[in-house]
């Protein structure tokens, strides 16, 4: 368990706050790129790390975010006008460029220099993967763009979503790297999911539900390496990459199936963004796949329509079936992994109170996880930020069979490695 001190620096990531700092020094996804889909498209509002920020596309297509509230009177800029390459506030004209910049000032005498003198707070971004990113740290101290495998393939080999999810960040995240739930929370529904059924890595897990955990660390992040029984000589391994600050990858289900990845994202100390990723590194993802996932399928959800909220959430009990339960046709009676998950991350409260926890040997590596975030707080102070640099984040999960006297990271170090043009290991 954490003391009251260590959670509280984990959790709270707004301005000023060392974890909030810390993550400022990364490329962070703000808002797909559907979101603002054209030059002079209406603005959206964007939450991160506890900043109310507007995104918009300029008229020539440049990207936008920056403070939401004028710097006049504070009205939100959520109701200004995108035109002609800047954002003009709809309470007295004042207008801003990309970069925060006012660049006129109707309501004061022609010929003023004043607008010169005030800066919307604003932060540069970046199109990449469908996704837009933002840099919120100093701009002295901005790494290279994110190198992920996801962010990098073709388009039509990724698909991506995202979801407000009514929990901290870090909960989100720990539950992304427990592999040990799954032979629980998903038991009776990974024969129907297209992404584990017919897989010789379902039926291992299903029959051994005390995996053994391995975790080491890595210049990015950590390896997770949840074991189970396979045979007399083998065991079946199930390694998740989790890399610095927030990203994860799920050990995959044989080779037919797209690999995936979570990022968890703070809205702000009791919300985050949970974004979701399916993709393929050497092929198309095919139709019917992006149907299931457009549908709300695996990792992914349906959304009350006009907003990023899932229909099955807190107000509703997330739609429970306890005849599904009782019949054990799903373990909690809740329909679909991704809301299986969330239902008990956010069952825990918006900050889950780790002073109360008690951990057991299946938690190695939620344990290593929150060391190294608060160990990384230090290294920043020394000016080193683990996880930025690209050849941290080139790299995959996997799911392997290794012989019982051959420790994983040795025996699965090639699978490690994401390699453009070639295929993930995976049974």
């Amino acid at each position: 368990m954490l003391t009251q001190e260590q959670n509280e620096l984990l959790t709270k990531t707004g301005p000023g706050t060392p974890m909030g700092d810390l993550f400022r020094r990364y490329w962070i996804p703000a808002l797909q790129a559907d979101e603002i889909p054209e030059p002079d498209c209406p603005p959206v509002r964007v939450k991160i790390l506890n900043e109310s920020l507007i995104a918009f596309r300029d008229t020539q297509g440049r990207i936008g975010l920056i403070d939401e509230f004028c710097s006049h009177r504070t009205a939100s800029l959520f109701f200004g006008r995108n035109e002609e390459c800047g954002l003009r506030c709809a309470y007295h004209g004042w207008k801003y460029d990309v970069d925060g910049n006012c660049i006129d000032m109707p309501s004061e005498p022609e010929g003023s220099k004043f607008r010169e003198r005030i800066k919307q707070r604003a932060y540069p971004c970046v199109e990449r993967a469908g996704i837009i990113w933002t840099y919120m740290g100093p701009t002295d101290m901005k790494p290279d763009l994110p190198e992920l495998e996801w962010a990098t393939i073709p388009d039509s080999h990724r698909y991506s979503s995202k979801r407000r999810q009514f929990s901290n960040y870090l909960q989100a995240m720990e539950g992304g790297i427990d592999s040990s739930h799954v032979s629980f929370a998903h038991r009776f529904n990974l024969d129907d999911d297209p992404m584990h059924s017919g897989t010789a890595g379902n039926e291992y897990l299903k029959a051994d539900t005390r995996p053994k955990f391995e975790v080491a660390e890595t210049d990015g992040g950590l390896l997770i390496g949840a074991r189970r029984n396979a045979d007399d000589e083998n065991y079946y391994w199930r390694v998740t990459q989790w890399i610095m600050p927030w990203y994860t990858i799920i050990p995959p289900f044989g080779t037919h199936n797209p690999l995936g990845a979570h990022a968890w994202v703070p809205i702000d100390d009791e919300t985050c963004w949970a974004w979701s990723i399916n993709y393929h590194p050497t092929r198309p993802l095919r139709e019917d796949e992006l149907a299931a996932m457009r549908d709300g399928g695996g990792i992914h959800v349906k959304y009350i329509p006009g907003t990023y909220d899932p229909i099955a959430n807190r107000e509703n009990d997330y739609l429970m079936d306890r005849e599904a339960q009782r019949r054990k046709e799903s373990f909690s009676g809740i329909e679909g992994i991704s809301a299986q998950d969330f239902s008990l991350q956010e069952s825990m409260g918006q900050i889950c109170d780790r002073t109360k926890e008690r951990l057991g040997t299946s938690d190695a590596g939620i344990i290593l996880a929150r060391r190294r975030l608060l160990a990384a707080l230090e290294d920043a102070q020394e000016g080193e930020v683990p996880g930025v640099d690209v050849e941290h984040q080139q790299v995959r999960s996997t799911s392997v069979l290794l012989p019982k006297e051959v420790p994983f990271q040795e025996g699965a170090r090639e699978a490690l490695i994401a390699k453009p043009g070639e295929d993930f290991v995976s049974i």
